[in-house]
C-alpha cells in the first residue's frame, strides 16, 4: 500500500508509516503554514513529513528566497565585496571593469541558484546514507529530502532578515556564524571554518535531527542532533578548503 501524496510505502503498525502512526500522526498541513512549523512546532512537521513527505514546494521556494537576497542587493554592494576579496589577495579591480558590480551578481544569481538545488540534493543523499544506510534506520531519501527541504528554509529566511544590514555593511554573505564572536581570529582557515558556522544553519540541523527521529523512533533525537552536528562541522571543514568561500 503506497501513501496517496507521499508515494512512501505504509506497512506495519509500529513505524512512522504504519496504519497507527497514519491514524494518529499530525496531519500535513498547507505550505505557508508548514513554514511556520519549521520554526516554532518542528516536531509536529517532520512527524507529518515522515508520513507524507511533500518536498518540492519547500525546495523551490527556498530557491526563491535565494534568488531574492540577491536580486535585492544593490550592484554596488557587490561590487564593493569583490574590490574588498581583490585586495585581501593583493590584486585590484582592473581598469574599466565598471560593470564588476553587476556582472558578479548575475554570475552569483545562477550558480547560487544551481548551487542550492545542487546542494539540497546532495546534502539529502549524504544524510540518507549516513542514517539508512550506515546505520540501517527505515527512512528514505523522499523523507530525508521533505524534512531537509523545509529545514533549510530557516538559514533562507534569517537570510532575508538580515538584508538590511547586508546591505548597510556592504557585505552580500553576511551571517549570524561563529566567527562574529572569534573576530580576533588571523584570516586563515580556521577563521574560515569559524563563518562557515552559521548558527541559523546549525538550527536548520537541528530540524533535520529531529526528522531523522520522526523517521525513525527508535533513534533518540539526541543521537540523530549528534549525528547530523558531525556532519555540519565536516561541511565546513571541507568548504573552508575552497579558496574564496568564507
Amino acid at each position: 500500500m503506497t501513501d496517496q501524496d507521499g508515494g512512501v510505502p505504509v506497512s506495519g503498525a509500529d513505524g512512522p508509516g504504519g496504519p497507527a502512526g497514519a491514524a494518529e500522526g499530525p496531519a500535513l498541513r498547507p505550505f505557508p503554514a508548514r513554514v511556520v512549523q519549521t520554526f516554532f512546532d518542528p516536531g509536529a512537521l517532520t512527524e507529518a513529513l515522515a508520513l507524507r513527505p511533500a518536498w518540492a514546494a519547500a525546495v523551490i521556494f527556498g530557491a526563491i528566497l535565494v534568488v531574492g537576497q540577491i536580486l535585492l542587493i544593490p550592484a554596488e554592494v557587490w561590487e564593493a565585496m569583490m574590490r574588498e576579496t581583490l585586495l585581501r589577495q593583493g590584486r585590484e579591480m582592473p581598469e574599466g571593469f565598471a560593470m564588476g558590480g553587476s556582472v558578479m551578481k548575475i554570475s552569483t544569481l545562477v550558480f547560487g541558484t544551481l548551487g542550492y538545488f545542487l546542494m539540497t540534493f546532495l546534502l539529502t543523499g549524504i544524510v540518507t546514507l549516513v542514517f539508512a544506510f550506515v546505520m540501517g534506520d527505515e527512512g528514505k531519501y523522499r523523507q530525508y529530502l521533505a524534512v531537509l527541504g523545509h529545514a533549510w528554509l530557516i538559514p533562507g529566511i534569517v537570510g532575508f532578515v538580515l538584508l538590511p544590514l547586508k546591505i548597510s555593511q556592504q557585505d552580500p554573505q553576511l551571517t549570524l556564524n561563529l566567527g562574529t564572536f572569534l573576530y580576533f581570529l588571523d584570516e586563515g582557515y580556521v577563521a574560515r571554518v569559524a563563518k562557515m558556522l552559521d548558527f541559523s544553519q546549525a538550527w536548520a540541523w537541528l530540524v533535520v535531527a529531529q526528522g531523522a527521529h520522526a523517521i525513525h523512533p527508535r533513534r533518540s533525537f539526541a543521537g540523530a542532533a549528534a549525528v547530523v552536528m558531525v556532519v555540519f562541522v565536516i561541511t565546513a571543514l571541507f568548504f573552508a578548503l575552497i579558496p574564496g568561500v568564507g
